[in-house]
Formats: structure tokens, C-alpha cells, sequence
């Protein structure tokens, strides 16, 4: 891989983000003579990484000129910045946009890697992961295995070795070396997830997608750091539309509408999919004797999946995610016998694990981490169990999505009987603190307990439960850290903790 500043001059004015060049206090929108035939083998944003054939890029809001000092001492020569530092580095490129000119220039710079994939990315409030999941395994079948994907609780870039992922969608320069190394990986398909984030900092900028689902839409991430309004994180997550060759649309989406529309606008084909009593092209009919069985009906078939399907994982909802995930996959190439034995077939790490205690209780470790995702959990778990009682341990993160403290205490008033609140991916926060703010929304008189320590809360809710309850480990699924401080500090997890206090 590399990039010559010729390039690199030519995609800036193609997107009118180069302002100049500036070398020895010379400004200019021509390369200095000194660098016509400059190539760079290596692109960076982290300044302990480079030397001097290394670009680098002077991003994010804390970004200090001191970082681009260090790296020239490094041997840096060249940086990407949206204002002249007066430092020693031989040349400047001053862009109008950081986050963009690093996205088109990691695009370049890896050979355009999304033009040797389908890609097929998955946005919404909720149900991200597991839609993803269900696609993978569909196309597991349809590609022998050379399906790579990008998602919130892990991802694989070979089809069978899975990492953890820190955000759910990458920068954009980790984000092209990802799919460049899926591609030499012989891979075919790349499915991703696509947060609102992706598009409010431009990780994605000028990324298109074959197949883009739109699952869901309600209030959540509203904080100073992230979104200032649900405006702004829905006008962020729509943007998925605009670059996506074709939607799939839930009809029971709130603001299906505005979806709907904006599509039509952009003249961009889209299928929608809904419940039995929607008004859509496809829609899945739960098996009234097996809540894990469903069938699939088109209104018109012009993809050929209808018929019957069998689910791992429970709950409704699982079934709409399951209906888009084999929307997507057959607009990619599944037959329907690839989507039926994928589907049947699809776990998820964190997502609906049961347990059953020794006392006969029902331990369900789940990833939901805000409202909807938490009420549609406990709404499902509570009618699974009407002879029992529902013990809820669940936290909420500090530093960000501020405003599922209230939701978590409106869900716990409405359908918990007991709340034990903890620590989940605290940051900088006092997480005793996060719990007073949960507990504040409680409003109805249930039983709520503070125990900071999460494996502590997990035992102590097993040892509340009897024989007919039900008890939900909320929030954290099947992550093994707790970010504090900055720093990934290591956790037993919820599933290992519940496994080995429910043998006892």
C-alpha cells in the first residue's frame, strides 16, 4: 500500500477539502518542488506511530500540537491538519475537514477495498448485533465462510478469528485497513454495523453501501459529547440512506414515514418488512405453539424466502431482526435454504444466554443497554414467567447517553419487582453517583438495591431468586472489561460470573 502527494492533492480538490500546502512559511495550492515524487507507505492518527514515510493525521478535539512535535522527532515529515502548525515538520497539507480528508484518503491510500466486497450495513436504535449476527450466518452458507463483519460485541475479518471492536463503527482509517484485510482474505461479503457517531464524525464519509438496513429509531446516545438532540441523532442515523444502493425499512418503526420519504426523495428502491398486521412487502407470523418458530409472507415475492423458520434466540423482536437480516443476506446472494439453516443456526455472544439456576430460577444475560431494547427484554422475560417475580441488575455508562438513567428507572418502575443497580462501563463517573440517578426515576415501590460491585449485584440477585423468578443480567452481555478511567480494567463478565454462582 501507498499514496504518492499527488494523489493525495487530487482526491483533496475532487472533494474541495484542500485549503493549501504550506512548506517553509510558502503557501500553496501546487506541491512544493521538493515533493513531486513523495510517497507514503504508511498512514496514521496516532503520533507514537510514525516515521518518515508515515502521513499523519492531526485529528481529534484534544489533539495538541505538542503530539506532532513528538512525531517529528520521529522522522514525520508530512501532516493532514485544518490549521498551519508552526512547528518543524517540512510540509503541511491544511484541509477544510479532518475526519473527511481522512476518510477519502484512507479509502485511496487502501485501494478503494469497498469496491471488492459487498457491503451491507445495519443501523437503528437497537438490534444492530443481532441483525448483523443472523446475516453472517446466512451468508456463511452462501459464501462457504468468506463473510467478514464489523460489530459491536465481536468481529472477523477472515470469517472465523473474531476480535473485540472498541467503537462500534471504526475510524475511518481502521476502517479501510479492515476491509482491505478482508479483501486479501479473499472475503466477499462485509457486513458492519453503522452507529449514528459514524456519521456525525464522518467515519464514513463517501462510503456506500449495496444493501443498507434501517431496523429502528427512538431516543437514546443524547448527551453533550454525542448528540445534543433526538433531531440530531436521527437526522446522523438517516444519512445511511442517502448512501445505500438499497434500503430495507421495519414498517414498525417509529417515523417509518420520514423513512420512507427520504428514500423516495433520493430515489433510492427500498423493501419493507413489519408484523403480521403490517402494511408491508414482507412480514413474519409467530407460531402460536412455539415462540421460537415463525413464518415469513410476501405481499409479492420478489425474493424467494418465504416459508418457515426456527429461532435460537426468543423474544418477537428477534424475529423482526431475523426478517431483515434474510432480506439483506437474499439481496446479497442467500437462497432460501441458506437464510432458514443460517437463522436456525445463529447465536449471539451476550444476547438472550439462559441459565437456569440450581434453585430452578431463569438467569437471562442480555446486551440491552437502553430503553427500548431493556423494556422489549423485560416485557418478554416477565410473560415467560408470570409466576415469578423479576430481579433486574443493570448499571448505566458514564460519560455519555446520559438519558437511560431516566429510561432505565421509567422500564425497572414498570416491569421489575427487584433492582439491584451497579457498575456498567462507568469512565470518569462515580458510578454510586449514576445509580442515585437511576434510582431517582423509580417511581413505583419496588425493592432497588446499590451494590457497586457488579459480581457482587449478580450474587446477590441469585441468591434473592426462588424457584419460579426470573433474573436479567442487563447491559454489559458478553464484555469482559470495564472502562474506567480511560482504560479497559479486565471483568470475569456476567455469563462467567452467573455460570459459576448458579452451580453452587
Amino acid at each position: 500500500m501507498n499514496l504518492s502527494l499527488a494523489t493525495i492533492r487530487e482526491c483533496l480538490l475532487k472533494e474541495q477539502l484542500l485549503k493549501e500546502f504550506i512548506s517553509n512559511d510558502n503557501w500553496s495550492l501546487q506541491l512544493p518542488a521538493a515533493f513531486t515524487d513523495k510517497t507514503f507507505q504508511a498512514l496514521s492518527y496516532d503520533s507514537r506511530k510514525v516515521n518518515s514515510e508515515t502521513l499523519f493525521f492531526c485529528k481529534g478535539l484534544n489533539f495538541k500540537e505538542e503530539y506532532l512535535e513528538k512525531a517529528v522527532a520521529s522522522g514525520l515529515e508530512v501532516y493532514v491538519a485544518e490549521q498551519p502548525f508552526a512547528g518543524s515538520a517540512k510540509l503541511g497539507i491544511i484541509v477544510t475537514d479532518i475526519k473527511k480528508a481522512m476518510a477519502v484518503l484512507s479509502m485511496a491510500f487502501y485501494d478503494y477495498p469497498q469496491h471488492k466486497l459487498k457491503l451491507i450495513g445495519f443501523t437503528g436504535t437497537k438490534g444492530k448485533t443481532t441483525a448483523a449476527y443472523f446475516t453472517k450466518f446466512i451468508l456463511d452458507h452462501t459464501t462457504k465462510q468468506k463473510t467478514a463483519m464489523l460489530s459491536t460485541m465481536n468481529s472477523t475479518l477472515d470469517g472465523k478469528t473474531y476480535f473485540k471492536s472498541q467503537l462500534t463503527t471504526p475510524e475511518s482509517l481502521d476502517l479501510y485497513r479492515m476491509m482491505a484485510e478482508a479483501a486479501a482474505n479473499q472475503m466477499t461479503h462485509f457486513i458492519m454495523e453503522v452507529s449514528s457517531q459514524a456519521y456525525k464524525t464522518n467515519r464514513v464519509y463517501g462510503l456506500f453501501f449495496d444493501v443498507g438496513i434501517f431496523l429502528n429509531i427512538t431516543p437514546d446516545h443524547i448527551s453533550p459529547i454525542e448528540h445534543p438532540t433526538f433531531d440530531d441523532y436521527f437526522y446522523c442515523k438517516r444519512q445511511l440512506i442517502a448512501h445505500s444502493k438499497t434500503m430495507i425499512f421495519n414498517r414498525n418503526s417509529d417515523h417509518f414515514q420520514l423513512l420512507k420519504e427520504n428514500a423516495e426523495l433520493l430515489h433510492i428502491p427500498y423493501l419493507v418488512y413489519g408484523d403480521e398486521h403490517s402494511d408491508a412487502d414482507y412480514i413474519y407470523q409467530t407460531d402460536s405453539a412455539d415462540s421460537l418458530s415463525f413464518s415469513i409472507k410476501a405481499k409479492k415475492e420478489t425474493l424467494a424466502v418465504s416459508g418457515e423458520y426456527q429461532l435460537r434466540l426468543g423474544g418477537d423482536f428477534n424475529k423482526g431482526n431475523a426478517l431483515s437480516a434474510v432480506l439483506a443476506a437474499a439481496l446479497t446472494g442467500a437462497s432460501k435454504d441458506d437464510c432458514q439453516l443460517g437463522i436456525e443456526e445463529t447465536t449471539v455472544p451476550g444476547r438472550m444466554e439462559l441459565l437456569t439456576h440450581s434453585n430452578g430460577a431463569r438467569v437471562y444475560v442480555d446486551y440491552a443497554h437502553n430503553y427500548d431494547s431493556l423494556k422489549n427484554l423485560l416485557s418478554f422475560v416477565k410473560t415467560a414467567h408470570p409466576d415469578g417475580r423479576l430481579i433486574v441488575v443493570i448499571g448505566s455508562t458514564g460519560n455519555k447517553a446520559i438519558s437511560r438513567r431516566k429510561d432505565f428507572g421509567l422500564v425497572l418502575s414498570e416491569l421489575a419487582d427487584i433492582a439491584i443497580l451497579t457498575t456498567d462501563d462507568p469512565a470518569d463517573e462515580d458510578p454510586a453517583v449514576i445509580c442515585q440517578e437511576i434510582e431517582q426515576y423509580i417511581t413505583s415501590p419496588i425493592q432497588v438495591e446499590t451494590i457497586i460491585d457488579r459480581g457482587e449485584a449478580i450474587a446477590q440477585a441469585l441468591a434473592f431468586s426462588h424457584s419460579k423468578d426470573a433474573v436479567v443480567l442487563a447491559g454489559k452481555g458478553a464484555d469482559l472489561y470495564q472502562k474506567i478511567h480511560g482504560a479497559d480494567t479486565p471483568y470475569e463478565g456476567d455469563y462467567q460470573i452467573a455460570s459459576r454462582l448458579v452451580q453452587k
